[in-house]
This record gives structure tokens, C-alpha cells and sequence, in this order.
């Protein structure tokens, strides 16, 4: 195998990087493809053999997608598998180039559904729409894999973990409650109602002044143009992850609409309050993530829920999705797999 792994935003990044160290250890076959859909917020590119620019455009999702006019062919001359990791425009454009071309796609982190076209918009279309490309799905849960094959029954659906949660294993014995609460804001269909997330974001900092709220600001204009509503919250930039999980392994909790962020704080026995409609990550609902559907509910089930079971120590570390040993598995499922086809 000759394995090209494709990324383009710092999410994406993360995921891969202990996949990309388990295939060196490994002695695996692999370059790398970075198409530049994340710039500010991506500095390490010391693995990158290939980038590719986003050509410019009036709707930023449209130029992502014509980025898979700007690979080039040669790319992929003495590939025989394109890795593609989540449910971004990369993901998906790399997954459609190496359709084009008849090549192999590996999914990583494969599975995940909301059902819901419109949350979070547009990674669920992206997602469901690779699920129909790849030819080997690498499944967080057992749940993910299940849903694979409720739409292919014949599909090669492995359950590995998430990979997320390989750069978590040394933290887990040094997790501590502080009074710190990380707060991390920017899906695009949050967009149209993010000066009342901040709103409500920041009543909450001011009536519990005993806990520090911090939000590292994403850069997009959309989530940046409210940020002055935040007059009790602590606005960084974007910090290095090592900096981020290291915070989030000795916060109180964290308000989030991530879906990374649900899988670190279940590791990590910490809690999140998941600021969406709905969630492709269900598995930690009720013990680590708590669903908010919108603005006007966000004080309440932090009151009701989250400080209540924070002040019993009721949040514990929890394997839901994965044990940290996730790119192991991937090597060894891939391997078992070329095996087979030879």
C-alpha cells in the first residue's frame, strides 16, 4: 500500500497526526496532501509533500470544491489508497478526485450521523456522500459502523476508535477540576445566532464571576463581528492544541460546538454543554455531553445539570469513543486488509 493521506484543516490535522506517526513506526508507505482550506489556523506543515490552494470565490464552499481542479495528476501516479479524514469540503474533494481516478478511499472516522442535512451543514451531506465513495470505513463506534451498514451491507466497516484520543493517553492521569471554563464557538449555522450564543455566554460568566471563562476566538468574520458582546469572557487567539487539551484536561467544564470537543472531555472526565440542535456524537450524552438546542436554554442546564453533578464528582473518564489506541488498530486493520485483496 502506498497510502496518500489528504487533510486541510486544523481538526483534520490533529486526527491524522498519530496515524501518520503509527505508519512510520510501521515502516507503511504514505505522503501527504494539505489543501489550504484552514491558513491562519494551521502552522506545523512539516509533513505536508503536497499543498494545494483554494482558488478564489464568491461562496467559499463552491472554491473548495473546484480545489480538486488545482491536484495535480501526479499526485497520485504511485498511489494505491487515498485516506481522507471526517466530513470537511477537503475531505469530500479528495474522497471525489480519488473516485475519478478508480483509486481505493480509506474514511477516517467513518459513521457519524445526525440524519439532518441542515446540522451541522454542510459535514453531514459531505460525510453521508464520502460513506458512498470509500471502500474502507475506519469506524470511532460500534454505532458508527452499524450505520454504515444500514446503507451498505456489504460495506468493509471496521470500529478502531477515534484517533483524536491517541494525543490524550498521557493526560488522562493528570486530569484536575479547576474553575476555568473553555468556551469554543464557530459552526457555520450557529453563524446567524451567534451574537445570542455570545449573549448568553457571557450572562453566564457574569453570574458565576468564582469560574474564569476563556474563549480562543475563531477567525472567521462571522464568529469575530460579536465579539465585543463578551465583556466578561477572556478572548485569545487560537492556541496549539497541546496548550488547548492541557486547559481542557484541568477545566470546571467547556461550552462547545465542536464535535472533537465531545470526545476529549468524555476521555478526559470532563463535561461540555453542546451548543447544536443535534449531535452525530450521541454516545456521551447524559454522562459527559448535554445537549443545548439553543441560546435561551444555555444558563439553565448549566445550572440544572452541569454544576450540580460537577459539584457530586459525578464526571468520570469514559472509553465510549475509543481507548487512545486507535491508530494501532488502523495500521493492523489495514494491513489484515491488503493482505486479503493479495
Amino acid at each position: 500500500m502506498n497510502i496518500l493521506v489528504c487533510y486541510g484543516t486544523r481538526p483534520e490535522l490533529i486526527k491524522i497526526k498519530p496515524v501518520l506517526n503509527a505508519f512510520k513506526i510501521n515502516n507503511m508507505l504514505f505522503e501527504t496532501l494539505r489543501v489550504e482550506q484552514h491558513t491562519t489556523l494551521i502552522t506545523d506543515t512539516e509533513q505536508d509533500d503536497y499543498i494545494v490552494r483554494v482558488p478564489s470565490g464568491f461562496n467559499r464552499l463552491d472554491a473548495l470544491l473546484a480545489t480538486a481542479n488545482n491536484i495535480p495528476d501526479n499526485v497520485f501516479r504511485y498511489i494505491t489508497h487515498v485516506l481522507v479524514q471526517g466530513d470537511t469540503s477537503t475531505a469530500f474533494v479528495c474522497a471525489m478526485a480519488a473516485f475519478h481516478r478508480n483509486i481505493p478511499v480509506i474514511h477516517l472516522e467513518a459513521g457519524l450521523r445526525t440524519y439532518d442535512t441542515q446540522n451541522p451543514y454542510p459535514e453531514e451531506t459531505y460525510r453521508q456522500l464520502i460513506t458512498k465513495i470509500a471502500d474502507i470505513h475506519l469506524c470511532p463506534t460500534e454505532q458508527n459502523r452499524l450505520n454504515i451498514l444500514k446503507e451498505s451491507s456489504t460495506a468493509k466497516a471496521y470500529v478502531v476508535g477515534n484517533t483524536v484520543l491517541d494525543n490524550l493517553v498521557d493526560l488522562r492521569g493528570s486530569t484536575i477540576q479547576g474553575n476555568q471554563v473553555i468556551v469554543t464557538l464557530h459552526r457555520r449555522e450557529n453563524h446567524p445566532i451567534m451574537d445570542k450564543w455570545f449573549a448568553a455566554v457571557n450572562q453566564l460568566a457574569t453570574k458565576y464571576p468564582e469560574y474564569h471563562f476563556i474563549i480562543p476566538l475563531h477567525p472567521n468574520p462571522n464568529v469575530q463581528k460579536y465579539k465585543d458582546l463578551l465583556t466578561n469572557v477572556r478572548i485569545v487567539d487560537p492556541i496549539p492544541y497541546e496548550y488547548f487539551i492541557r486547559n481542557i484536561s484541568g477545566c470546571a467544564f467547556a461550552i462547545s460546538d465542536s464535535g472533537g470537543i465531545q470526545e476529549e472531555v468524555s476521555f478526559l472526565g470532563k463535561a461540555v454543554v453542546v451548543c447544536r440542535k443535534v449531535t452525530e456524537r450521541p454516545e456521551s450524552l447524559g454522562s459527559n455531553s448535554f445537549l443545548c438546542e439553543s441560546p435561551d436554554r444555555l444558563i439553565d442546564i448549566v445550572e440544572t445539570v452541569v454544576l450540580p453533578k460537577l459539584k457530586q464528582n459525578a464526571f468520570s473518564q469514559s472509553n465510549v469513543y475509543g481507548d487512545g489506541n486507535a491508530s494501532s488498530k488502523i495500521v493492523k486493520t489495514l494491513k489484515e486488509h491488503h493482505a486479503k485483496i493479495q
